[in-house]
């Protein structure tokens, strides 16, 4: 039987192998998800250098050695994609012992969700590419880049279940319809059309406005209006957004 690895506690002082324990690498992966009106896209890049030179991968990169991670997403995303002032939230890290071909590297996965017409991405460094891309297109990915993306999309379906952040991905003023399209896509399901209607009024967070749809071939529909003071105030009452 071959000997186990001894995971016995570390004396940093006198540790025969402590450079080991030194010696792994810490990355950055940025998982950024785009609504356009249509569909649910992710922003990915193909890889211009080796390993997997020519796949397509989520924008990261090493974390440089006097940088905490927060700041690597940030320069990650600008040196990768042109995307700037980008808020990240982190998902969770992954470690796997051989998910880098080259050696030790343990990565901190981050995720967001944007309105695709408020960015342009553009390749740069050693990335060839930067496009959104349908989450439904998705390829062959590098690294273990396909269960970082799973990872975020099921974080992401969690949390615009609880939280009305769908609402930053629509137009100022919006239809039910648009509202659940947004949800059904992000979401990947089909709701009942009355019984979403129903409980989406039934929160009170929408404004009624005197407005109708322009330009279109059926039957304008009203235009709403979310109101995030309403939602505050309902918030700090114990109200829970909950769809």
């Amino acid at each position: 039987m071959p000997a186990q690895p001894d995971y016995s506690p570390v004396n940093t002082l006198n540790h025969p192998d402590i450079a080991e324990y030194f010696s792994f690498g810490i990355s950055v992966d940025c998982v950024v998800f785009g609504y356009d009106g249509k569909d649910v896209k992710v922003l990915l890049i193909e890889r211009g250098t080796d390993p997997y030179l020519g796949y397509q991968a989520i924008p990261g990169d090493l974390v440089h050695p006097h940088e905490d991670a927060v700041t690597a997403t940030q320069r990650v995303l600008r040196d990768l994609t042109g995307l700037k002032d980008v808020y990240l939230e982190q998902l969770q890290t992954f470690a796997s012992v051989n998910r880098h071909p080259l050696g030790r590297v343990a990565t901190i996965a981050y995720y967001s969700l944007l309105k695709i017409g408020d960015y342009n991405p553009r390749p740069s460094s050693w990335a060839t590419a930067a496009q959104w891309t349908p989450i439904q297109d998705l390829g062959d990915m590098a690294f273990d880049h396909k269960e970082i993306f799973n990872a975020a999309l099921e974080r992401l379906q969690t949390k615009v279940r609880q939280k009305p952040i769908g609402f930053e991905l629509l137009p100022e003023e919006f239809t039910l319809a648009d509202l659940q399209h947004l949800y059904e896509t992000l979401l990947n399901t089909e709701f009942d059309k009355a019984n979403f209607r129903k409980k989406i009024l039934a929160m009170d967070l929408l404004i009624a406005l005197d407005k109708t749809q322009k330009a279109v071939r059926h039957r304008p529909a009203r235009l709403y209006r979310f109101d995030p003071a309403r939602y505050d105030a309902l918030s700090k009452r114990g109200f829970h957004f909950e769809l």
